[in-house]
């Protein structure tokens, strides 16, 4: 079964210095059919005001994954994490049994676009744990780059989920090609730009997920900006 989640379809939530679209049902927006896709619980596609962001506030038994578009995120947890996430950069915290953390945007004078990322954990109760990482983009293009795994392999962040997280950028022309294992499920989520995925056009915002397929995808780049796509490798 193919899934497709266009752009437009995803809730919207705006509120003046945020505006914020959400593949799954989060806040106020309430879908019943798109309560998240196995373990993949939130993609939220943030737009934040310079100098404005969420105040501290907690959370518990959540993988949150936060990655930078453009501009600069400004993170702060009560464990200790503490940094500013640029474009290319991936924030991991795991809130375990429970953390207060803060998000706001690092500058005063630009906008921060960033995707937050809630993945269900495979134990609960842990403890709070927070790490950061660079992956230069010039390494993510026209190949896949392992961003985050069950283990940490590939100079990946490890996550407490048997789930992957792997990025790819494709321009005009390039070509790279996925496998997809019909014993699991594949979110493919376009963060910017534009790509063919076996012709079919997918922009900015799109998604499809995988559910009990085998199939060889292969993705093309299009002419305009660079693309900058997610693919999320969960249980079944």
């Amino acid at each position: 079964m193919i899934i497709e989640r266009r752009s437009a379809q995803r809730g919207q939530v705006s509120a003046g210095w945020l505006d914020s679209r959400h593949t799954f049902s989060f806040g106020h927006y309430h879908d019943p059919q798109w309560m998240g896709f196995g373990p993949l619980r939130v993609i939220n596609e943030d737009r934040v005001a310079p100098g404005a962001g969420f105040p501290p506030h907690s959370h518990a038994n959540m993988e949150i994954l936060s990655y930078v578009l453009s501009g600069a995120l400004a993170h702060e947890d009560s464990h200790g994490g503490k940094g500013v996430l640029h474009p290319g950069e991936l924030q991991w915290m795991s809130a375990g049994h429970g953390i207060e953390h803060s998000e706001f945007n690092a500058s005063q004078s630009e906008p921060v676009h960033f995707l937050q990322i809630w993945i269900q954990p495979d134990r609960v109760n842990a403890a709070p744990d927070y790490d950061q990482r660079a992956f230069d983009a010039r390494d993510r293009r026209g190949r896949w780059v392992t961003l985050a795994s069950p283990d940490g392999g590939d100079g990946s962040i490890a996550i407490r989920q048997q789930a992957w997280l792997r990025g790819v950028q494709l321009g005009a022309g390039d070509r790279v090609a996925a496998v997809i294992d019909p014993e699991r499920r594949y979110w493919l989520h376009v963060a910017q730009g534009e790509v063919d995925v076996d012709g079919r056009r997918l922009q900015a915002g799109d998604a499809l997920g995988f559910v009990n397929e085998a199939a060889g995808l292969t993705l093309q780049g299009v002419a305009g900006p660079d693309a900058d796509i997610l693919l999320f490798d969960l249980p079944l």
